[in-house]
């Protein structure tokens, strides 16, 4: 099973760290909340813990939004509970404020479509899922690349936007700038007032 835009979450079971603990989590009771799903290479690494973090100190805003954060690696639960337990100052992850998924078979990065088979890893792999289930915007990055926590929210901002509205939010659009009524006639209105 392949995760694509518009098309239900693959669910999944899995053991995660919360809060130096561990419990089985599975996606399918995070259902009538958004969750922002992403994956990451390995524990121990370096572009990795600099994203766990950024997402980790950004999950108010998150949380305000009523939305969940999960993380996925290849590793065991075992593994992220050692990279919790080290310092941020060494490269560790210190306490963060939301599950780390334990994926050690890769089932869900393969179901994810991010899992790189010879390397047995996942490429970073963003998925914004809806209070339904639906995946509703997806983004990969090579191995090197990280991610941008500030475009991840306004993601969420524009899905809710629309969702709220029933307006579409144009190029780099953020909260409180104007968006459109996807027709001619409200199309129209915004370019106007954009192209003055």
């Amino acid at each position: 099973m392949k995760a694509f835009v518009t098309k239900p979450a693959p669910d999944f079971t899995a053991q995660a760290v919360i809060k130096g603990q561990f419990k089985e989590i599975k996606l399918s009771d995070y259902r009538g909340k958004y969750v922002l799903l992403f994956f990451y290479p390995l524990d121990f690494t370096f572009v990795c813990p600099t994203e766990l973090v950024a997402f980790s100190d950004q999950m108010g805003e998150f949380t305000k939004r009523g939305c969940e954060v999960l993380a996925v690696s290849v590793d065991s639960q075992f593994s992220h509970l050692a990279w919790t337990s080290m310092p941020r100052k060494a490269g560790g992850l210190g306490d963060i404020a939301y599950p780390i998924v334990a994926d050690l078979n890769k089932t869900i990065s393969r179901d994810y479509g991010v899992l790189i088979e010879e390397a047995g890893i996942a490429l970073r792999g963003l998925f914004l899922i809806d209070k339904a289930g639906i995946i509703r915007h997806s983004l990969v990055n090579d191995l090197p690349i990280g991610r941008s926590v500030t475009e991840a929210v306004r993601t969420l901002d524009a899905l809710q936007h629309f969702e709220n509205n029933g307006e579409v939010c144009p190029a780099d659009w953020s909260k409180g700038k104007m968006a459109m009524k996807p027709d001619v006639e409200g199309s129209k209105t915004y370019f106007e007032a954009a192209n003055k």
